[in-house]
């Protein structure tokens, strides 16, 4: 069995003129791993993807993609890679058959070979409509289930998934990510940006960008418990919040951490006396009850916050 990662990222750095687009980053990825890239808009993701696709060469540093890199030619990166863009890769005004039939002749696959791996992956994603039907017809989970398709035609090893469930229903959602994991237990290497915190838990480690730089890399669970060591709280208002009150909580010096969520607040308290203290005071102001972090407490603090 092959060990060797499917992704390997050694001190990569890309820039457009003085601006810093990705900033020294190394990483790996197994193969078989489904792995989430986190980051706010313009943390540099799409940037690094767009190097691993064989699509952008890097300003210094080196990629590995399936055991190819640039110095073997980027033609040889895209052969080895799937790219499926934030926005769907197909010709609205085209059938299914020519919107697969067009990327496969970009792929130069040969007829036989088209129309086995067509019906191999339509089989694959479960898609019962006509084939003639326009994509301009098809409802939004439908027409992504079709892009992942055409992205997959040419059999990759490495699929990379940007932001491929933005804008379609929670069920189209949940049905797209149930292909993640099927394809993720053929050996497929999942590479994947989502904004959704539900979507990134199922992942099995998340790098997390800020910046230009990864702040943070772990399993869902480490990550957690790195971020949160302690206990975390949430804070209900029992009456309307006083704006005032809630910037004296962000100074006290037995905050750790405090942010808004939804009408209410998440924190942690210092483990000192002045900690103590705050926590038997503020049973006036709010409820207070123990809870659970997750993925998107981690993403607020390290990514949207000022955490180092």
């Amino acid at each position: 069995m092959n060990d060797a990662p499917a992704v390997a990222v050694s001190k990569l750095t890309v820039k457009f003129g003085d601006f810093t687009a990705v900033d020294d980053i190394s990483f790996t990825v197994k193969r078989g791993e489904v792995f989430g890239f986190l980051g706010a808009n313009g943390a540099g993701k799409t940037t690094t993807i767009r190097v691993l696709c064989g699509l952008l060469p890097p300003t210094s540093g080196a990629v590995q993609v399936a055991g190819v890199g640039f110095d073997t030619g980027e033609m040889a990166i895209k052969r080895k890679v799937g790219y499926m863009s934030q926005k769907f890769t197909l010709y609205n005004d085209l059938t299914v058959e020519e919107n697969l039939a067009f990327s496969a002749s970009l792929r130069k696959l040969d007829r036989a070979t088209f129309l086995k791996r067509r019906d191999y992956i339509l089989n694959f994603i479960s898609f019962q409509r006509p084939l003639n039907s326009f994509v301009k017809d098809l409802p939004g989970g439908i027409k992504q289930q079709v892009s992942l398709a055409a992205s997959m035609l040419h059999d990759p090893e490495i699929v990379f998934l940007d932001e491929p469930t933005a804008g379609v229903t929670p069920a189209a959602r949940a049905r797209f990510w149930a292909l993640i994991r099927d394809l993720a237990a053929q050996h497929k290497t999942i590479f994947v940006t989502t904004h959704y915190m539900d979507e990134a838990e199922q992942c099995d480690r998340i790098a997390l960008m800020r910046t230009g730089r990864i702040v943070a890399l772990d399993t869902p669970a480490q990550l957690k418990k790195a971020v949160f060591p302690g206990q975390l709280y949430e804070l209900d208002p029992r009456g309307r919040a006083d704006y005032t009150r809630l910037q004296e909580l962000r100074r006290d010096p037995g905050i750790e951490y405090f942010e808004a969520y939804g009408l209410r607040f998440h924190a942690t308290f210092r483990n000192t006396a002045a900690g103590a203290q705050l926590q038997s005071r503020l049973d006036r102001d709010f409820h207070v009850r123990e809870i659970v972090p997750t993925l998107e407490d981690v993403f607020i603090r390290i990514v949207e916050g000022t955490s180092p």
